[in-house]
């Protein structure tokens, strides 16, 4: 294994490359569109036009729908700009990590707590 090779392969972990960020450019595009907030609102208001209007593909739009940011991030998504994106729907960090993590919200706050003692 190459040493590019060991560090894209993190069991468990998607890693952005460049080959994420050529897949994920349509997704990207829009989600940095919502640092306007019109353009939030127009997503608000026709959420399937909005994606149609950057072009996402089949699986990006299924987890626009099912609000999943750590399917976003296997369909391309860039974490800085898919912050945008949950900030629309008011998830949490706390929200995104149980979604990265399997875990319900409150299991991963007793988790994050956990860590700390």
């Amino acid at each position: 294994m190459s040493a590019l090779e060991s560090l894209t392969d993190i069991p468990g972990t998607p890693v952005f490359t460049g080959f994420s960020a050529s897949r994920g450019l349509a997704l990207n595009k829009m989600c940095y569109s919502f640092n306007d907030r019109e353009s939030r609102e127009a997503f608000v208001r026709d959420e399937e036009g909005y994606m149609a209007r950057f072009g996402l593909n089949d699986a990006q739009k299924a987890a626009i729908r099912a609000r999943n940011v750590a399917q976003l991030i296997e369909a391309g998504g860039n974490v800085y700009y898919l912050a945008k994106f949950a900030g629309i729907f008011g998830l949490s960090v706390q929200d995104i990590g149980a979604q990265q993590t399997g875990m319900s919200v409150d299991a991963f706050k007793a988790h994050l707590l956990a860590q700390g003692e």
